[in-house]
């Protein structure tokens, strides 16, 4: 009964978690990541028991049919979803809690050659966006989002954003909730960019100086430059630390 009872939770999440999704034949027979899901649940067993080429011969299977490579050895929590999925690659100790939204080419990876944790850790209700990389044995808090393209390489705290090569914070104690019921945003795209809002304070900046520069020496001022908004300053901050 459990294994009916995963079948159909991965059902629903599909249906809540894609607009696309249509119905419940369609996402048994055309969802490359509820049937990587489900073939790293057979190799996960096998891994556990000790029949460890049985169970890289289930994932290497797996991978070949929906382009989603996931350890045997990976610990992947419930209502887990991936989207599309095609390269995504999740290693050996990768350990991901429940309710987490996964898109494609997502790379949960190791930077160590020892034994021992080497992969992320990614907690309930994360959200992590198309294209990004996780790197080492870090923790991406809970509720905490990773922006779409995005290489992260130290731990994230809960309830963040997170944003750029190399991943920063740009938002903290965001509102995940709504009466009380946990609330998973997709938007992962619309994230703000720390970069350009800096380049922005750093030329409105510089505009009001040379105001300065051309009153002291006499010279008609030009038009007033707008003061760097509160944003701007608090992003050349972020690049700072």
């Amino acid at each position: 009964m459990a294994i009916w009872s995963r079948l159909r939770e991965d059902v629903l999440v599909a249906f809540e978690r894609d607009p696309a999704a249509r119905s419940v034949l369609e996402i048994l027979l055309c969802y490359p990541g509820l049937h990587a899901l489900i073939s790293h649940r057979f190799a996960h067993s096998l891994w556990r028991r000790g029949a460890r080429l049985p169970a890289r011969l289930v994932s290497s299977f797996s991978r070949f049919m929906t382009g989603i490579e996931i350890h045997p050895g990976a610990d992947i929590g419930r209502r887990c979803f991936i989207d599309h999925g095609m390269g995504v690659v999740v290693g050996e100790t990768t350990v991901i809690g429940n309710d987490v939204l996964i898109y494609q080419g997502v790379s949960l990876g190791g930077t160590s050659l020892t034994h021992g944790k080497r992969h992320p850790t990614i907690e309930d209700y994360v959200v992590v966006g198309l294209g990004s990389t996780v790197l080492g044995p870090v923790t991406i808090g809970r509720h905490s989002r990773v922006g779409a393209g995005s290489v992260v390489v130290d731990s994230v705290p809960a309830h963040a954003t997170v944003v750029g090569v190399p991943g920063r914070i740009v938002k903290e104690s965001g509102h995940h909730s709504v009466s009380g019921k946990p609330l998973l945003s997709l938007d992962h795209a619309a994230l703000p960019d720390p970069l350009v809002r800096t380049i922005t304070a750093l030329t409105e900046q510089i505009e009001s100086l040379q105001q300065e520069v051309a009153q002291l020496k006499g010279q008609p001022p030009a038009p007033q430059p707008p003061e760097p908004s509160g944003a701007a300053q608090s992003d050349l901050h972020l690049l700072k630390k």
